[in-house]
């Protein structure tokens, strides 16, 4: 089979790109030090030299009807979750400054639910149009299943980008959410797409997956070819399904992002939810064989990473980095 080094020669050279079938031979046979410094080799030659910052407001929280098993927003588990409807056009707008002078790019609007009802979409116009007035921060979404009308609204408005998740392998999201299908997923994906919007597509690492379900997750996330893949670490949640599970072995989640790296060597990976659990040690190892952006500021029922903390441990690894407190007009393209 081919070497972790080989893959590395392949595909900074422009050739084929890894198969399912190399990256499992790889995760479970290559020397764990070779398959992580060929996936820095591909880090290095493709990743964008600036480290990303977004930030994300949660503008509706709680008492969703889907049954993931992971969620703590989910209204069929017992957890303490708080729950809070609709904040409105202004609470967005001051969340936009503020992420905008800590040195984030973009700003995601995160509402809990299925989808959006028509009162919904003409609310968050409203939010959206809001927080373009109130700064220069990229405008992103993160909003369940959406039509293509309505994105296109939501787009005329200002939301240049969409989150919708994967989550995790095809072969093993339906063990983990019966209430909806990443196949109605990838419809809302390629709606935004028809749209001309970005997308912004990732999943969680350890929730069970095996070595060839985490290489069908990173081959299916490349097949929808995302502008970002923002990358989860479960922080098990009491009273969910996944609970008691605990949290990803920290060389698991590193070889995770090695896998992620080797199959996608151009989109950005994105530091995403359990951050916080991971020692600096893990995460400038996650840095080094291919996290290159991250979502910085508080998340939605756990833990948030600090800007501070991750714009040093960007800039130690070589990349640059929005300044905090940035001038208006200073973001990157």
């Amino acid at each position: 089979m081919t070497t972790a080094s080989a893959l590395a020669d392949r595909l900074v050279a422009g050739g084929d790109p890894a198969t399912a079938e190399e990256l499992v031979d790889l995760l479970k046979n290559a020397p764990r030090e070779e398959l992580r410094e060929a996936a820095h080799r591909v880090t290095v030659a493709f990743a964008p030299k600036h480290f990303d910052f977004c930030s994300i407001v949660n503008a509706r929280s709680g008492r969703c009807p889907e049954n993931c098993k992971w969620c703590a927003q989910s209204a069929h588990w017992k957890t303490g979750c708080e729950c809070h409807g609709w904040i409105g056009a202004e609470a967005c707008a001051k969340a936009a400054k503020e992420a905008e002078a800590n040195g984030a790019d973009r700003i995601g609007i995160v509402t809990s639910g299925r989808a959006q009802t028509p009162a919904d979409v003409d609310a968050l116009c409203e939010a959206l149009r809001a927080m373009r007035r109130e700064s220069e921060i990229e405008l992103c979404g993160s909003l369940g299943l959406v039509s293509e009308a309505d994105l296109a609204k939501l787009k005329e408005a200002g939301l240049k980008r969409l989150h919708c998740n994967l989550e995790t392998a095809p072969s093993l999201f339906p063990s983990l959410c019966s209430t909806h299908t990443q196949a109605q997923k990838l419809e809302t994906l390629r709606a935004a797409r028809r749209l001309g919007m970005q997308i912004c597509c990732g999943g969680i690492v350890g929730m069970g997956e095996t070595d060839e379900q985490l290489v069908e997750f990173a081959l299916t996330i490349r097949d929808v070819a995302p502008d970002s893949i923002p990358v989860n670490f479960l922080h098990p949640i009491e009273g969910t399904p996944l609970g008691t599970r605990g949290v990803p072995d920290p060389e698991r989640a590193i070889d995770a992002v090695a896998i992620l790296r080797l199959a996608n060597p151009a989109t950005p990976l994105r530091f995403a939810g359990g951050r916080r659990d991971m020692t600096d040690e893990t995460a400038a190892k996650c840095v080094h064989v291919g996290m290159n952006a991250g979502i910085a500021g508080p998340l939605l029922t756990t833990p948030g990473a600090d800007f501070d903390d991750d714009r040093a441990l960007a800039q130690a690894a070589g990349y640059h980095v929005t300044p905090q407190a940035r001038r208006a007009g200073s973001a990157p393209a």
